[in-house]
Order: C-alpha cells, then sequence, then structure tokens
C-alpha cells in the first residue's frame, strides 16, 4: 500500500511512550492502579505502555462501539465490561484516539457509579479540534490535526493495526 504518509515513526513512538511511562510511574508512586485497556485499537500503545510503568498494575480491558455495519449509529454499546473490582481503586483508561470523546465519556460515567478512586486517561493520540463532549485528556502521546490514520493499532476496516508507525491515509477513495 503506498496510500499513506508516515506522521510518526516507530522510534518516535517508542521515545514518547517511555516518556508517558516515566510520568506515570512518578504521579501513582506507592499506588497500584488498575489500568484498562480500550479494545481493539489501544492494545498496542497499551502493552508497550505497561511495560514502561515501573509499578504493579492490575491490568483489564473493556470495549465498546457506536459502529454497526461499518457506520456509526450514535448508539454506545459496551460489548466487553472490565472484571476488575475497582471500588476505591486508582483507575487509568488507556485509549488509542480520543477525538469526539463520546465513547470516555460514556464509559468513564459507567465506571463512576463503581467508586474508584480517581479515573485518569492516557491516550496515544488527541484530537482535540474535534471535541464534541468535554473531557480532559490526562495523559497525550500525541496531538494530531484531523486526518485519517492508520497502524500502531489503529485501523481502516480492520486493517493496518499492525504497522509499527502512525500513518494518514492520502486519499480514502483509493483504499
Amino acid at each position: 500500500m503506498d496510500n499513506y504518509k508516515i506522521l510518526l515513526s516507530q522510534e518516535t513512538i517508542e521515545k514518547r511512550i517511555k516518556e508517558l511511562g516515566e510520568e506515570i510511574t512518578r504521579d501513582y508512586q506507592g499506588k497500584e492502579p488498575v489500568v484498562i485497556c480500550m479494545l481493539k485499537g489501544a492494545v498496542y500503545f497499551f502493552a508497550d505502555l505497561t511495560k514502561n510503568i515501573k509499578l504493579p498494575l492490575m491490568l483489564d480491558f473493556a470495549r465498546l462501539s457506536s459502529y454497526r455495519n461499518g457506520t456509526t449509529s450514535g448508539q454506545m454499546e459496551l460489548i466487553y465490561d472490565i472484571t476488575a473490582k475497582i471500588e476505591g481503586r486508582d483507575v487509568i483508561l488507556v485509549e488509542d484516539i480520543v477525538d469526539s470523546g463520546k465513547t470516555l465519556s460514556y464509559f468513564i460515567k459507567l465506571l463512576k457509579k463503581r467508586n474508584p478512586a480517581s479515573v485518569k486517561i492516557c491516550a496515544f493520540l488527541d484530537k482535540k479540534e474535534r471535541r464534541e463532549v468535554d473531557i480532559n485528556v490526562d495523559y497525550v502521546g500525541f496531538d494530531i490535526p484531523c486526518g485519517f490514520v492508520i497502524g500502531y493499532g489503529l485501523d481502516y476496516a480492520e486493517k493496518y493495526r499492525e504497522f509499527p508507525f502512525l500513518a494518514e491515509i492520502v486519499d480514502p477513495a483509493k483504499l
């Protein structure tokens, strides 16, 4: 596929994830946070990030979707819920990309009903200009402008997640 341009190299991504891991390690010193991977897109970021957090961690997974038949329905569905007991625990949600903020806003409301001590967001990518819901991303890998990106866990029709870099699709009509 030659229909993309690389935005972030593998080396750039690895360096930033190491920095995020160090920052989270400092912020949660003496604690054992529950780190939740938002499937599927965040799995690469989550795996690399948690290896760089030098604390005891509890890992868990969740999957939400608002997509039906390839397009968004606007209706959020919890496909896979966490199994961890989070009452009184510090929670870090790890997301691949935050754009509208709707998915995370919905999930955070669900989590807060379980009385965690805190909930923070760590996102590989942040598209602030697409935000529709007021949501704060506490740890940001990279701010990126609008455009369709693939690689490092992000896909187009379930393809290209395996790229070790982040790329922008030049012409989506050619996919």
